[in-house]
């Protein structure tokens, strides 16, 4: 099974780093044309972008948003092949979100960003579109509009309603949002830890040092792995009825499920 842990965001107006995030280790690099390019550099990003993709380069394209004046040539842009997908900020208006996809000049895999009170607020409306694969939070720009302050309990609601409005939808599990000290190993560590815990799939990163942490935390270790391995391997010797006893404990339909998905995620 294909696996997209770390999601690595460059600055689309930095070309020289487009390669080097390539062999970062990051599962899907993001370039990025919104937060990280300022306003006069985003025709030289955007061509930028162009001349990678038409040598062969492949990544994930986060645009501006619709409410801004780039983002009708962004939207051109995405005709060129080698797009990944495409990630939209600040996604919370169902209509709007709806119009872009459909304004897609190829079919191309969506990932929106919830990053307001409101797209959190029609989050079960939004994932209801066609063409969306995946949310992400972002999670910064969602204290900023909300006013919370503690990243950790603080976002547990928005976190958990990601993940649960994801699961309903029967999306992709969503990316976590980016942790900003880059120098903070082992807070990264947590987070990652507390992501994976909650049910994300994945996280956002924003340097290449973050990447190593993230799949690592998001990979089963080689306890996990043993363990589902042990249950399968009764599992599938035994005519399952209700549930099966392995080292004293009893193992139903879900546990053997969780195991099953486990080992298809390693191989």
């Amino acid at each position: 099974m294909i696996v997209n842990y770390s999601y690595l965001f460059v600055p689309g107006d930095r070309p020289e780093r487009f390669d080097k995030a390539i062999k970062s280790g990051a599962h899907a690099v993001v370039i990025d044309l919104e937060d990280a390019v300022q306003p006069e550099r985003k025709d030289a990003a955007r061509a930028n972008i162009a001349v990678w993709l038409e040598n062969g380069g492949k990544a994930v394209i986060r645009i501006n948003g619709a409410d801004t004046p780039w983002y009708e040539d962004d939207i051109a842009l995405l005709a060129h092949p080698g797009i990944r997908a495409v990630m939209l900020p600040k996604a919370e208006d169902p209509a709007s979100l709806a119009a872009f996809i459909s304004a897609l000049p190829a079919s191309l895999p969506v990932i929106a960003l919830i990053e307001t009170a409101r797209g959190l607020w029609d989050i079960e409306k939004i994932v209801a579109i066609k063409g969306i694969k995946q949310l992400g939070f972002g999670s910064v720009d969602f204290q900023l509009d909300t006013g919370i302050e503690d990243e950790n309990e603080g976002l547990l609601y928005a976190r958990s309603q990601i993940v649960l409005a994801s699961a309903m939808a029967g999306l992709a599990p969503p990316l976590d949002g980016v942790s900003v000290d880059i120098e903070d190993v082992a807070g990264l560590e947590r987070d990652t830890a507390r992501a994976k815990g909650l049910g994300f799939g994945g996280k956002l990163c924003i340097h290449p040092r973050q990447v190593e942490a993230v799949n690592q935390g998001f990979a089963p270790t080689a306890e996990a792995i043993a363990w589902a391995e042990r249950i399968m391997s009764v599992a599938d010797n035994t005519d399952i009825q209700g549930a099966i006893r392995l080292d004293g404990k009893m193992i139903d339909r879900p546990v053997i499920e969780r195991a099953r998905l486990l080992l298809k995620v390693d191989a």
